[in-house]
This record gives structure tokens, C-alpha cells and sequence, in this order.
């Protein structure tokens, strides 16, 4: 029944005036569960308008799918969801990484703003703050860990999109100065290696191939060719078989990283060094 006494229309539910809250409530049922329970769906306003205004948001977070607690999830909830099941098989290097970065940047700032409400403005004034005081890789990491939260918020119901994904990451403060070697220094790097068979093959490889050095640890001699084939209708040259890696899980850092990579001279003269030395 309306507030004035007259019915209102089949479907759209019943508004009443409750003392003890001091508001209207509405209520309207959208379904019924497999044993036949209703499903209800309520609102509440100062105003009868405003009741109704409610009710209409619910229903309308019910046909999206969403489910009842997503009126109340925060942009906290999701990132402490995701910290706690969406890292699944990652070091404990990464885990640590990320919950760093949640905890001091992403919570701190937007962890009380309701999921459903955050805006695709509000997450770019937040970036352009950070870009301020943070790199640009770092502000890559802030964006990867606030996308993935929602991501996960969302494959639960919690949130009907992903406003993040709309953002593009703003250019920071320039980063430290590269550790990478100049050309100088990476010949006194394998001049200085040379002495040691073991750390000659290993710092060869990794300087001339590029291969990162926990695949280098996990090859082995079937992945290695040091002739190659030279005669063969498709050439090919030496090459090492990064398949695998001592990361956790023993796999590459990704899929793609699953590679073949020729070997120069260099590397196939310290190589057949190395096991020269371990066969004797």
C-alpha cells in the first residue's frame, strides 16, 4: 500500500513508515530461491520519494547480478580480498611487494570509498597526486594492484565494472639512475670472471644472451646446443633452452618467456669450457 492508503501498482512493492526507525521502508520481492523462499529486496529513505528512490537502486544492483554485500564493499575490502586469494603462486618476494604497496599508497587513500561509488575521476586524481612523489614503475604497480582488486571484486558480483581499466597511468618522477654496465665495465666483468671456469660460463651467458640469471641456474645440459646446424635446410645457430627457472614453481616468469636464444661465439667457447671442466 502507498502512504495515502490506495494500492500501489503490481510489482512495485510496499512503502511504509516505520516509528522506531523514524524513516519509510520499502521492500519488494524480485524472485523466489529453488525451496521457495522469497527473495526480498529493501530500501529506506527520510522521504517517501527517497524510499522509493532506494528501492529502486536495489533492484536495480539485483538484475546486474550484483549480490546484497556489494552495497557496503569498500575499495579496502577488494584489495585485502584480492592480497588474501589473488596471489596464489607467487613468491613471497612478490606477495610482500604487493601488500607493501596496498597497505601504504591504495588503502590509506581510497580504502574507505565505497566499491560501487569509486569513479574513474577519482582514481586519476589519486594517480596524479602519487605522480608527484613515485616513479613511473612504481605508479605501474599502484594501477596493476587496484585493477586486479576490482578485477576480483568483480568476478564475485561485487561491483558491476572496473572503473581503473579506464585510467591510464600518469609519467612520475624520474626514477633512480640505471645499475645497468656500460660497455667498459662489463668487459672488466668478464675479464675479472675469466679466471673461474664456473662464474665464466655463468656471467657470459648472461651478459651476451640476456637470459635472466634464475633461468640460467635452472639449465641444464639437454638444453644446450653448442653446434647447432649449420648444414641444415633452416639454418641454426648454438642456442640454449630457457624453459624453465628456479622461481617458484620452476616455471619462466611468463608464458612468453619460454624462448630459445642463439649464442654468440663467446658464449659457446665458455660453455664448452664449463663442460670440458665437468666431464674431467
Amino acid at each position: 500500500m502507498a502512504s495515502d492508503g490506495s494500492r500501489r501498482p503490481r510489482g512495485e512493492g510496499s512503502i511504509y513508515w516505520d516509528e522506531q526507525r523514524q524513516r519509510f521502508l520499502a521492500a519488494v520481492t524480485v524472485g523466489y530461491t529453488p525451496a521457495g523462499k522469497r527473495i526480498v529486496r529493501r530500501g529506506s529513505g527520510k522521504t517517501e520519494a527517497a524510499a522509493r528512490a532506494k528501492l529502486k537502486e536495489v533492484i536495480r544492483e539485483y538484475e546486474a547480478g550484483l549480490t546484497a554485500k556489494a552495497r557496503n564493499h569498500t575499495v579496502r575490502h577488494a584489495v585485502e580480498d584480492w592480497l588474501a586469494y589473488g596471489l596464489h603462486g607467487r613468491a613471497a618476494a612478490t606477495v610482500e611487494k604487493y601488500r607493501i604497496i596496498c597497505q601504504t599508497h591504495i588503502i590509506p587513500a581510497l580504502g574507505a570509498r565505497k566499491l560501487r561509488e569509486l569513479t574513474a575521476a577519482d582514481v586519476d586524481r589519486w594517480l596524479a597526486q602519487k605522480a608527484k612523489t613515485l616513479s613511473t614503475r612504481t605508479l605501474r604497480d599502484l594501477h596493476q594492484c587496484l585493477n586486479r582488486s576490482i578485477n576480483q571484486a568483480m568476478a564475485r558480483d561485487l561491483v558491476a565494472r572496473n572503473v581503473v581499466a579506464l585510467c591510464g597511468v600518469p609519467r612520475g618522477r624520474v626514477g633512480r639512475p640505471s645499475k645497468s654496465l656500460d660497455f667498459e665495465q662489463a668487459n672488466a666483468l668478464l675479464a675479472a670472471a675469466a679466471s673461474t671456469v664456473l662464474f665464466h660460463a655463468y656471467v657470459t651467458v648472461s651478459l651476451l644472451t640476456g637470459a635472466r640469471t634464475e633461468e640460467l641456474r635452472a639449465l641444464t645440459w639437454n638444453h644446450v646446443d653448442l653446434d647447432g646446424r649449420p648444414e641444415a635446410d633452416s639454418p641454426r645457430p648454438p642456442a640454449i633452452e630457457v624453459w624453465r627457472s628456479v622461481r617458484e614453481g620452476g616455471d619462466t616468469k611468463t608464458p612468453k618467456s619460454r624462448r630459445t636464444l642463439a649464442l654468440p661465439a663467446r658464449c659457446v667457447d665458455a660453455l664448452r669450457r664449463l663442460r670440458e671442466h665437468q666431464t674431467a
